[in-house]
């Protein structure tokens, strides 16, 4: 049975196998750890909500979203993840999670929900296209990080 719940700081452990699981899927590095993640989820000023779904009360995936702002369209989110363990795809979990914050979108009064998704992730681009996300081809997403990043910051 699916139960989906916003993630308390007592799941911080939980979220962030998840993510590693998903990192290792992605191929990406993860450098997050728990007492960063409780700080920044849980802490005086949270700079991201977290959505916790359980089958049959074992943890089953993830959402991970904050808020955004278009300079063009107002208020947004932006979903930084959507992840179900292996184990328990296709049964519907990430419409469940999807579906949530959607309805918090709505409930916000957002334009919309807005993401990244990696141009080799075919499976992922399936699933986004299939629920009617349209995918912003003519925009490059950019990072400003690393060294780049502090030379920038020297450049009064």
């Amino acid at each position: 049975m699916l139960s989906i719940r916003t993630a308390e700081p007592r799941d911080v452990g939980v979220l962030r196998t998840m993510i590693h699981e998903m990192a290792e899927y992605e191929r990406l590095p993860v450098v997050i750890t728990d007492d960063r993640l409780a700080q920044d989820g849980f802490g005086a000023r949270p700079e991201f909500r977290a959505l916790l779904a359980e089958w049959d009360e074992q943890p089953a995936g993830y959402a991970f979203f904050y808020n955004c702002y278009s300079t063009f369209r107002g208020r947004g989110l932006f979903l930084e993840d959507l992840y179900v363990g292996t184990e328990f795809r296709g049964k519907r979990i990430g419409d469940a999670l999807l579906a949530r914050v959607a309805g918090i979108a709505l409930v916000e009064n957002c334009f919309g929900i807005m993401m990244n998704v990696l141009e080799w992730n075919r499976p992922a681009i399936g699933f986004f296209r299939n629920r009617g996300i349209r995918f912003l081809d003519d925009w490059k997403t950019g990072c400003l990080d690393g060294e780049a990043l502090r030379a920038a910051a020297m450049d009064h």
